[in-house]
């Protein structure tokens, strides 16, 4: 699939900066929240060096699913690997997803 290896820095800088704000908004493990009004629930997991954050969401009512897993270079920018998804579906994901209060 061509869309699961993506690099950021290929990706709009705006719509980057917003993707990767949303995720670092997010707290490391288990969450409950909406998407498309839906509920949702997701795993948010960060390496201890914090080069790789790993992410999965599950539609609670339906069959949908998000996964990733997004590795911060060296170097400037990162490499976002969507797992046999479109890059545009994982980004969207994280902007729109609103955490239970």
């Amino acid at each position: 699939m061509p869309d699961t290896m993506t690099a950021c820095r290929e990706t709009p800088s705006p719509l980057l900066a917003t993707f990767e704000d949303a995720l670092a908004k997010l707290p490391d493990g288990y969450l409950d929240g909406h998407f498309d009004q839906r509920s949702w629930g997701v795993t948010v997991k960060r390496s201890q060096d914090g080069k790789r954050i790993w992410l999965y969401g599950e539609e609670l009512s339906g069959t949908n699913i998000v996964s990733f897993n997004l590795y911060r270079l060296a170097g400037p920018g990162s490499i976002l690997k969507p797992c046999e998804m479109s890059t545009a579906k994982v980004i969207e994901f994280v902007v729109g997803f609103e955490p239970s209060t």
